[in-house]
């Protein structure tokens, strides 16, 4: 038995300048950070916001919401986008800005991804990530995808 290498690339575009995007991107960016504000974070002090552009062009909001019993709370993107699942369970989401109080540009942890990549398998179409921060630079991905790869999705249950 021979090996196989596999070889996985993602790719993201970064920009230093909120301008070069789309006046809907703006937009989502800004409501993204308006979100951190109203996070309730008392014991990380980690505020995150999340806004989700749906095609029927509503934008819905969520932020981390922590508990004591920290199995318990949940992130600011599981909340955005388990409330359009709920709120709008069959339009398509077309893009997710997630942004943080702090100077650091993150991504969504694992949880929030699988959760994501749930979605994009369930409407068969991609959903574009933009990731800000206070520092201004953004990080854009066309896809889930790029941030799991080798992602589990319902296929794998199917028999």
């Amino acid at each position: 038995m021979g090996k196989e290498k596999l070889q996985i690339i993602s790719s993201f575009t970064i920009y230093d300048n909120i301008n070069e995007l789309t006046s809907e991107e703006h937009l989502l960016i800004l409501k993204s950070k308006e979100a951190t504000k109203t996070a309730y974070a008392p014991y990380s002090n980690f505020h995150v916001g999340a806004a989700i552009l749906l095609n029927n062009n509503e934008i819905v909001v969520g932020n981390n919401q922590e508990n004591s019993a920290y199995p318990s709370g949940l992130c600011a993107e599981r909340v955005a986008v388990f409330y359009a699942g709920a709120t709008f369970p069959n339009v398509t989401i077309k893009c997710i800005a997630i942004s943080t109080s702090g100077n650091q540009t993150v991504s969504p942890c694992g949880a929030c991804r699988q959760a994501l990549i749930e979605y994009e398998y369930k409407q068969k179409s991609k959903i574009k990530i933009i990731l800000c921060s206070e520092d201004k630079k953004i990080i854009v991905s066309e896809s889930v995808a790029n941030l799991l790869p080798l992602q589990f999705d319902a296929s794998f249950l199917k028999k």
